[in-house]
């Protein structure tokens, strides 16, 4: 298993949403759940209580986590977070996706 990368675009954005809420014990949680058009979605929130099962992710002091289950679909996958005139959001570059709808939010494998 190789983990999740964080990018500095993401951690960036972890951090001043932590600082924002001022809730240093703010971190970004990935679950991975069957649905959507593709078969599996991404439900990426913020969170601030570690589950017991929970596999931690950390870059320049900001925390990605995700369940072992989840982690199982998106090993290698780096995180990152973008901005342009449509959206302001979270990414998953997930090296295991065989399709993607085109929201991104729904993969297959």
């Amino acid at each position: 298993m190789s983990g999740l990368t964080i990018s500095d675009a993401a951690a960036t954005q972890i951090n001043y949403l932590k600082k924002k809420d001022k809730n240093a014990s703010l971190f970004l949680r990935i679950t991975v759940d069957g649905g959507g058009c593709s078969g599996f979605q991404y439900d990426i929130k913020l969170d601030d209580t570690p589950q017991e099962k929970d596999v931690s992710f950390i870059h320049q002091g900001a925390t990605v986590v995700a369940d072992e289950i989840s982690l199982g679909f998106i090993d290698g996958s780096e995180v990152d977070y973008i901005e342009d005139l449509t959206a302001s959001q979270f990414v998953i570059t997930n090296p295991n996706a065989s399709s993607k709808c085109g929201c991104g939010n729904s993969f297959s494998i």
